[in-house]
C-alpha cells in the first residue's frame, strides 16, 4: 500500500514509525509543518515527524499553507498514493486533497468520535471529567472530524492522568490502529459508518482563560482543569503568577486510586474532613506531602508548582522555601 503521511507533533511519531517498520506499508513521503522557532535561542526546529522521516530519507513537504501550494499539489497528485494517512498535521485538508488517494484519506483522531470533534479532544475530555477515551479511525470528509468512522480503540482514564500521559498513551494506541484500519480497508473488510451528528460534542482550541483557577470551583473540577490544561494552568500567590502543574482532589472517593505513598492522607483524613476555609486558603500543610487548599466544594492537595520566575518544584518543598502558612490565601489565576 502507498501512503503519504500528513503529521507533525509527538503524538503522530508513534503511527509513522509503524508504518515505516510495516512490510506492506510503501511509505512515499511526510507532510509536516514549517519549521518553528523554539527554545531560548529562538532556533528553527524541525517538527518530531520531520526528524524521524529525514533520518528515515523520506522526502519532506513543508507547506505554509498545502491546499494554496500549486507544487506540493502536484507532487501528491504525481505520487499517486492509495492513502493519505493524517495524524494531528495542523491544517486542513481542501476538497482536492481529500480526493487525490485512490482509497481516501484516513485520520486518526484521539477521541471516541463523534464526541470531542475539533483540535484538543484528549485536553477537553479530561477537563470534564471523562473515565473512558480512546481512538477513532475515519475516511475524512470536508467537514471537521466529522468523516464516516472505521474503527475504534477504547482505554480507561485514571484520576491522575494528566493531557500529556493520556497523549503517550493515546498515540501508542492511535498508530496499533492505524495499522489495522489500514490492514481491512486494503482488503476491504472494513465498512464505514456515518457519525451521529447528533450526539457530537466540539474540543475547540484552549484559550488562555481556559489556564485561570477560580477556586470558587469544586476540588474535582479544578483537578480535572489542572491535568487537562498540563502544564499550564495558574493561580495567583503573594501577588505572583503561581503555576498548578500536579493535584489531588481528596475525599472518601478518590482515595482508592491514588498512590500508596499518599496513605498518609487517607490517614489522617478524619482530621482533615473537619477543616474548612474560604475558597483558595490554606488549611492544613500535611509534612512531606503538600498544601491542602479549600475549594468551593472539596478540598485539593497541591503535588507540583511554579512560581513566576522560578522552577517547578513538588509544593511540600515550595511550601517549605516559601515558609507558607495555613491561612494563606491562593488567589484566582489571571490572564
Amino acid at each position: 500500500m502507498k501512503v503519504i503521511f500528513f503529521g507533525t507533533p509527538q503524538f503522530a511519531v508513534p503511527s509513522l514509525e509503524r508504518l515505516l517498520n510495516h512490510p506492506e506499508v510503501e511509505l512515499l513521503g511526510v507532510v509536516t509543518q514549517p519549521d518553528k522557532r523554539r527554545g531560548r535561542g529562538n532556533q528553527l526546529t524541525p517538527s518530531p515527524v520531520k526528524a524521524i522521516a529525514l533520518a528515515q530519507q523520506l522526502p519532506v513537504w513543508q507547506p505554509k499553507r498545502v491546499k494554496k501550494s500549486a507544487e506540493t499539489l502536484t507532487q501528491l497528485r504525481e505520487a499517486e498514493a492509495d492513502v493519505f494517512v493524517v495524524v494531528a498535521y495542523g491544517q486542513i485538508l481542501s476538497p482536492e486533497i481529500l480526493d487525490m488517494p485512490k482509497l481516501g484519506c484516513i485520520n486518526v483522531h484521539g477521541s471516541i468520535l463523534p464526541k470531542y470533534r475539533g483540535a484538543a479532544p484528549i485536553q477537553w475530555c479530561l477537563y470534564h471529567g471523562e473515565t473512558e477515551t480512546g481512538i477513532t479511525t475515519m475516511l475524512m470528509d470536508a467537514g471537521m472530524d466529522t468523516g464516516a468512522m472505521l474503527l475504534k480503540a477504547y482505554t480507561p482514564i485514571n484520576l491522575l492522568d494528566n493531557a500529556q500521559q493520556l497523549a503517550q498513551m493515546l498515540s501508542e494506541l492511535g498508530a496499533d490502529l492505524l495499522v489495522e484500519t489500514l490492514l481491512k480497508l486494503g482488503r476491504q473488510e472494513t465498512q464505514p459508518i456515518a457519525q451521529d451528528d447528533s450526539q457530537a460534542t466540539y474540543a475547540s482550541l484552549i484559550q488562555k482563560a481556559d489556564y485561570c483557577l477560580d477556586w470558587s470551583r469544586s476540588a474535582i473540577e479544578l483537578h480535572n482543569q489542572v491535568r487537562g490544561f498540563f502544564p499550564n494552568c495558574v493561580a495567583s500567590f503573594q501577588d505572583k503568577a503561581l503555576k498548578v502543574i500536579a493535584t489531588v482532589p481528596l475525599g472518601s472517593a478518590y482515595f482508592s486510586q491514588l498512590p500508596s505513598e499518599l496513605d498518609v492522607l487517607k490517614q489522617q483524613w478524619s482530621s482533615l474532613v473537619q477543616m474548612s476555609g474560604r475558597p483558595g486558603e490554606v488549611v492544613s500543610i500535611v509534612k512531606g506531602v503538600g498544601p491542602i487548599i479549600q475549594t468551593g466544594d472539596g478540598l485539593l492537595l497541591l503535588q507540583e508548582v511554579q512560581l513566576a520566575g522560578k522552577r517547578a518544584q513538588q509544593a511540600w518543598d515550595f511550601a517549605n522555601g516559601m515558609r507558607l502558612t495555613v491561612g494563606e490565601v491562593l488567589s484566582n489565576g489571571q490572564v
